[in-house]
């Protein structure tokens, strides 16, 4: 599981990850905690995922200027 720290634009990460299908890695938006956001995710290696996720949210318009922090889960 890994876990994306974001005050804003929630609902756009759930529906990027959601959706996110590429290196044969998926994501499933599990839980929201505050502004932890929390994914299920089919990698095995928990860090890779994680700066996957972080790179597929810079790549979006929206996410280029954003603040966030993507971890593996504690």
């Amino acid at each position: 599981m890994i876990e994306i720290s974001s005050a804003v634009q929630q609902d756009k990460i759930i529906e990027l990850l959601n959706n996110y299908s590429e290196e044969g890695t998926q994501f499933s938006f599990k839980d929201k905690k505050g502004i932890n956001l929390y994914f299920e995710t089919n990698a095995n290696d928990l860090e890779k995922a994680a700066k996957l996720a972080k790179s597929a949210i810079k790549n979006q318009p929206w996410g280029s200027v954003l603040y966030f922090r993507s971890s593996p889960a504690k």
